[in-house]
């Protein structure tokens, strides 16, 4: 008799409970998926993953919420429980929100109008490479310094890298290296290229997975 994988679990935390429960029944449809905890908010979700059996292998995360909002709520989950995988989940395509949310600790950045398909997707390669940047082919065991051995970048390039990673915008990492902004866009340019990815939420995101952005 063949044995079931038990399904991955997962959490959401929104403040919009239609929104919530229509995704709850959503990934209820997905094979691989079951969700053990939702929330109004991180207060809530505090109080509620007491329990262990509440406890998620991915975490959906709003960005907007009250009492305690998105990046509160990422940075104390990657502090209280460092093993949920977490993805922020917001209808804000600002790139400063997403960059916010990536340096809080998020592996992935989920618009909510997500297609089912890429939703159930990006779910999968969370769980199975622990990222998902749409930009970019998962390769499974390419992690760490292996990475990086044929990625040249120079000091600016790394110091530009390190900066766009941040609520900064490009006008003020150019001020702050001291760069005229169109070398700032060569940078950003020639960084595009050898990440291989084409905005920057993609290369803050493989940024942080290359482990060349700490968070």
């Amino acid at each position: 008799m063949e044995t079931s994988l038990p399904k991955i679990k997962i959490g959401l935390v929104d403040d919009h409970q239609l929104f919530s429960k229509s995704l709850s029944l959503l990934l209820a449809t997905f094979k691989n998926f079951e969700v053990v905890v939702d929330a109004i908010h991180g207060k809530d979700l505090q109080a509620k993953l007491a329990s262990p059996e509440a406890v998620p292998d991915i975490m959906l995360i709003d960005v907007s919420m009250p009492v305690m909002d998105g990046p509160q709520t990422a940075i104390w989950l990657r502090q209280a429980f460092p093993k949920i995988r977490l993805v922020a989940l917001s209808m804000s395509d600002n790139q400063q929100t997403i960059i916010q949310m990536l340096m809080a600790g998020c592996c992935a950045y989920l618009f909510k109008d997500t297609h089912p398909d890429v939703l159930e997707k990006a779910l999968e390669e969370v769980n199975q490479f622990g990222y998902y940047n749409p930009a970019v082919r998962p390769q499974k065991n390419s992690k760490g310094p292996e990475l990086n051995s044929k990625l040249l970048l120079s000091e600016n390039e790394l110091e530009f890298l390190k900066l766009s990673c941040s609520d900064l915008t490009y006008r003020q990492v150019a001020h702050q290296m001291k760069l005229s902004e169109r070398t700032i866009d060569g940078y950003r340019e020639a960084l595009f290229e050898k990440l291989q990815v084409q905005s920057r939420t993609g290369m803050a995101l493989e940024a942080i997975r290359r482990g060349l952005v700490k968070l």
